[in-house]
């Protein structure tokens, strides 16, 4: 299965994306095969085990709550927010699921079974679903494991396949790559930039025009939570009594940059990104970019792009829309690289496979769109992750609220400069890309598991909740 920019790029809801966009897909999909297994109506008793990180972080991830939505046979890509509070209120009341949408069956968060220090061996974001007819018969079982992003990959029945990818294009393509060396060689070859060789690929699935509404509607949703997240005041939900600033903020910028001064790019840059992860900590409509935990760097640096790239001042809406797809598609093939590579997983390599590769990503779009060479745009990316290694993910009360909202404004000023020194540069540089990305997935592996989306060590620990 290929890897393409709606995979990455896909709409869901907060606060995370392998811990609450997964699990809610991996429940649906479990829906899915017992309907088609003709067994969906004989269904009388559910049983779903949580593994590793899913049961230590799950109720701050809201991953209980996914679950049961997916059960009923609701979609990340599809469900809205109040929909989301209007069901959830209704099983709590009633006690009842309506699996696949149609069949009444008791059961609700407290009767899942959580295993916080029990790692499957595929990845330690996993989750067991099991139903039985009204005899207690087994009608059918299954694994799934979240493996960031919302990827969801299924534990295999066949012989030799110990897992199968559940999302995923299989279409062949045209420029395969995993690397970013082959990404180069392939720039170099077609006389394409990076955006050229990922649009290449995505005709492979879909015409050009359904790429660039996509995309646009991505970055439409982008906006949206933006928007949203500058209008919401209160405090954020869990038990933390996290303010939102960005209203605040937003307010305060207003009043201070009449004229878009450009010595305030930053603190646009800021907003954006507080604006989007306070949306999706409070469980709002988010893309994810390449995850939940990292949703608001490339928005935030999209922005810059769209106000503060000197291509864009003065540019019409339709200059800025082709912008905005180049941005998009550069950034997706470099995310690409992150999951053929590494992981974007929290739960795997710690917040550097979600902040850092988002940031590098960000990086790549914004360098492009600012005139880089495929060259630039890959140092561009290289920089960006060279100094987010070792980043770790130790939320506190599993919340994607503390450190998680302000990583993102730093994570997207981390990609503006990175950008920028690259560009200064002539895409000669000592370290590359593909060498960092290594790294990154060997710091991973390394990375003891209490700083992996476990709330088990850092400021999960040393901090004290209320």
């Amino acid at each position: 299965m290929s890897v393409g920019v709606f995979d990455l790029f896909s709409i869901g809801i907060g606060p995370s994306s392998s811990h609450t966009v997964g699990p809610m897909r991996a429940a649906a999909a479990f829906a899915d095969e017992l309907n088609a297994r003709g067994d969906l109506d004989a269904v009388r008793g559910l049983r779903v085990d949580l593994y590793g990180s899913l049961a230590a972080t799950g109720r701050g991830h809201g991953t209980m709550t996914a679950i049961l939505l997916g059960l009923e046979g609701r979609h990340p890509e599809l469900v809205l927010p109040d929909e989301v509070d209007e069901r959830l209120a209704a099983i709590a009341t009633s006690g009842i699921v309506q699996l696949g949408g149609s069949v009444p069956v008791a059961y609700g968060v407290n009767e899942m079974v959580l295993h916080p220090l029990t790692v499957l061996a595929h990845h330690t974001n996993g989750m067991t679903f099991g139903a039985v007819d009204a005899s207690g018969a087994v009608l059918h079982e299954v694994t799934f494991f979240s493996v960031g992003g919302g990827f969801v990959e299924r534990q295999s029945d066949e012989p030799g396949h110990d897992v199968l990818p559940a999302t995923g294009s299989s279409a062949p393509l045209p420029l395969p790559f995993r690397t970013a060396a082959e990404l180069l060689q392939h720039c170099s070859e077609q006389n394409l930039d990076f955006s050229g060789v990922m649009l290449r690929n995505e005709l492979a699935s879909r015409p050009e025009a359904e790429v660039v509404s996509g995309l646009l509607h991505i970055r439409d949703v982008m906006d949206a939570c933006k928007d949203s997240g500058v209008r919401r005041t209160g405090v954020l939900p869990g038990g933390l009594s996290v303010k939102r600033r960005a209203p605040a903020w937003y307010a305060r910028l207003l009043a201070e940059d009449v004229t878009r001064d450009p010595g305030y790019w930053q603190e646009w840059v800021n907003l954006v990104a507080l604006a989007v992860n306070e949306e999706n900590a409070s469980g709002g409509r988010v893309v994810t970019a390449p995850t939940n935990g990292a949703a608001g760097i490339i928005p935030a640096v999209l922005f810059y792009a769209m106000h503060y790239a000197p291509s864009m001042i003065g540019a019409t809406a339709e200059q800025k829309d082709a912008a905005t797809v180049r941005f998009l598609l550069a950034a997706g093939a470099v995310g690409v690289l992150y999951k053929e590579q590494a992981s974007i997983s929290g739960a795997e390599v710690g917040c550097q496979g979600e902040v850092g590769s988002a940031s590098s990503m960000a990086a790549a779009g914004l360098a492009e769109i600012l005139g880089g060479t495929p060259e630039q745009v890959e140092n561009a990316a290289e920089i960006a992750m060279e100094h987010n290694l070792g980043l770790t993910c130790d939320p506190i009360g599993g919340l994607v609220q503390i450190p998680c909202i302000e990583r993102n404004a730093i994570g997207a000023a981390k990609a503006v400069n990175a950008a920028k020194m690259a560009l200064w540069g002539d895409g000669t540089h000592r370290v590359s890309l593909d060498e960092v990305i290594l790294t990154m997935a060997e710091t991973g592996r390394d990375m003891s598991s209490k700083y992996k989306e476990t709330s088990m060590g850092g400021l999960a620990v040393n901090v004290v909740e209320c």
